[in-house]
């Protein structure tokens, strides 16, 4: 077994993913605290664990709502905002934060299309954000449409807009 493999199967043990996902960026080859074939392991580490759960059900339950605004519909919009509120409250780790669960119950609020695409900007606002500060920004495409001014998230290239729907579902720029 590597020296290096080594750090990571000792780090895991004493601390667990998340404790070594939280120690990694402290941690570095020029310091000398961890050898430097380990900074690219810990930084996969920090990017894989960011999508632990609860956190990837919340952006499973977002990519639905994604997809019924593209399709003009609030089907199953309430249920999957309600579900992400639930899931933030639930964490006991509270790695989102707790303003993901307001932006969630007031979607799950929503009436009509535009109540709900405007909770959803803000929603997709704290999603984004959490995706960069964690280093998992791979993990989804960020899409930008310039009509709405406003960003969002899909699991593909293939722009399927959720603030202006079937009459412009094509709108939007990949963001990386």
């Amino acid at each position: 077994m590597k020296k290096s493999n080594l750090y990571i199967i000792v780090l895991t043990g004493l601390l667990g993913a998340t404790g070594v996902t939280l120690l990694a960026p402290k941690l570095s080859a020029a310091d000398g605290a961890m050898p430097s074939c380990c900074g690219s392991m810990a930084a996969s580490m920090s990017a894989n664990s960011a999508l632990m759960e609860p956190v990837k059900s919340v952006y499973d339950h977002y990519l639905t709502i994604q997809a019924d605004l593209a399709n003009d519909s609030l089907t199953g919009v309430a249920d999957n905002a309600g579900a992400i509120a639930k899931a933030v409250q639930g964490d006991p780790m509270k790695m989102l934060p707790e303003a993901t669960a307001t932006q969630a119950e007031t979607l799950a609020k929503a009436s009509d299309l535009g109540a709900a695409r405007t909770a959803f900007k803000s929603l997709s606002d704290t999603l984004i954000k959490y995706l960069a500060d964690h280093q998992a920004k791979d993990a989804y495409v960020q899409v930008y449409c310039p009509m709405a001014h406003a960003s969002w998230l899909q699991g593909d290239k293939n722009v399927n807009n959720p603030y202006m729907g079937k009459a412009m579902s094509g709108c939007g720029e990949i963001q990386k």
